[in-house]
């Protein structure tokens, strides 16, 4: 059992918090009722997994796509408004750590996304402030070898643009909205760059550049960080932990 303000202060320390730069508050986003006993992860605070979290009366939970966006209407109307209704009568806290959760060295989805699809050598690069990252494949592999591997290890059918036939054995990638990132990553001198989402000029930079690029999903791609990190506070705090998959096919 601990109380939220403390399960945050440890998780700020972590993730080192102070030192990113971010566009939603992370920590402790709605101080629940109670101390936690059973702690419920997910992808995003949505209304969705508030419901799925009340069915094992969770005391708090854990995403990384919480509330609170820069830019976005402070109003708690529409369905903004029905969230938070529901999380407030199920006392539940809500934590949420976004950037900071991306590039964390272990925990992070970056690190956790490279587990995932076994990436060697997996660190992080200047890019970005450090949320994209670059590896190796042990074995070279055609482009669309490489992508239907990644799209089975993900469950998740990704969007790809090879490269010709040029083989992928170094590569980068950005966790979630990272297409952005493909110029600067495509002068580390990768064969592919991997991210959760395309947009329509992706497609003709990936081309120009000589570089494959995989849109694997957005949610696909950001599930395993907040599994980890609930997992660590599972067992560092003694604490019930479960993950619940809400499906997205973004």
């Amino acid at each position: 059992m601990i109380e939220p303000q403390d399960l945050t202060a440890y998780c700020d320390a972590l993730l080192d918090v102070a030192a990113v730069t971010d566009y939603a508050p992370n920590g402790l986003q709605v101080e629940g009722v109670r101390p936690i006993r059973r702690l419920v992860t997910g992808v995003t605070a949505c209304a969705a997994l508030i419901a799925a979290a009340c069915d094992p009366d969770a005391d708090a939970l854990l995403v990384h796509h919480g509330w609170f966006w820069r830019g976005e209407s402070p109003c708690l109307t529409g369905a903004k408004g029905r969230r938070v209704r529901a999380l407030m009568d199920s006392g539940m806290s809500l934590i949420a750590y976004h950037l900071p959760l991306d590039t964390h060295l272990t925990l992070g989805n970056n690190a956790t996304l490279a587990v995932r699809l076994g990436i060697l050598d997996a660190q992080p690069t200047a890019i970005g402030h450090g949320v994209v990252w670059r590896g190796r494949l042990m074995d070279a592999l055609p482009p669309e070898v490489w992508a239907r591997a990644v799209s089975e290890r993900l469950g998740r059918t990704g969007t790809l643009v090879a490269a010709d036939d040029r083989p992928v054995r170094r590569i980068a990638w950005c966790t979630g909205g990272g297409q952005g990132y493909l110029e600067a990553a495509a002068a580390l001198g990768i064969d592919a760059f991997l991210s959760g989402e395309i947009s329509e000029q992706t497609t003709h930079a990936a081309r120009e550049l000589g570089v494959s690029f995989l849109a694997a999903g957005h949610h696909a791609t950001e599930r395993y960080g907040v599994q980890a990190l609930g997992e660590h506070l599972a067992e560092r705090f003694i604490l019930s932990h479960r993950y619940l998959e809400i499906d997205n096919p973004a």
